[in-house]
């Protein structure tokens, strides 16, 4: 990646300013700048978290899972484990089939509807998610040890109006 000494991120506002012109399009090069900033640091950060969670053996997909378990009394029906996620049903399954292999999960039939199932934290995934949380919590706090309390204040509402504007990428 090209840095330009102050950050170390590319593309600098010149750069976006450039390709504004020359596609000739009347966009704020500033706010072109910003959302490919932030796609870069997601990416990033992204990263960072797989090798984060590889420590633990997991992934971040499995992490989420596991902590959602724990923050709703360790049971979870698999269609409500996809929603609260914002990931589809197979992944959900692919997941949960992984780590049942592993004994962190288990699933029973659902008491409501015979149909289904839910997912159960086990006293195994219970204890990892124990065993790792003073090394997660202590790395989580370090990577933004950088902000203070009002920043961070500040980078909260800003990221969940850009949260709220990303649809724009994905809508048709």
């Amino acid at each position: 990646m090209k840095k330009n000494g102050i950050d170390g991120e590319a593309p600098t506002l010149d750069q976006a300013r450039r390709q504004v012109e020359h596609y000739g399009l009347d966009a704020d090069p500033q706010a072109v700048l910003v959302a490919v900033r932030l796609i870069s640091a997601g990416a990033r950060v992204g990263r960072a978290a797989e090798a984060h969670f590889a420590r633990f053996g997991l992934s971040t997909g499995r992490y989420r899972l596991l902590a959602d378990l724990e923050d709703h009394g360790g049971e979870k029906s698999p269609s409500r484990l996809a929603a609260d996620l914002d990931v589809s049903r197979a992944t959900v399954t692919g997941l949960l089939d992984g780590l049942e292999r592993e004994g962190l999960v288990a699933r029973r039939p659902s008491t409501e509807d015979g149909r289904g199932t839910v997912a159960i934290l086990t006293a195994r995934g219970a204890q990892r998610l124990r065993d790792m949380a003073p090394e997660h919590f202590g790395r989580l706090e370090a990577m933004v040890g950088g902000l203070s309390v009002a920043e961070r204040t500040v980078f909260l509402d800003l990221l969940a109006r850009v949260v709220r504007g990303s649809e724009a990428l994905a809508d048709d």
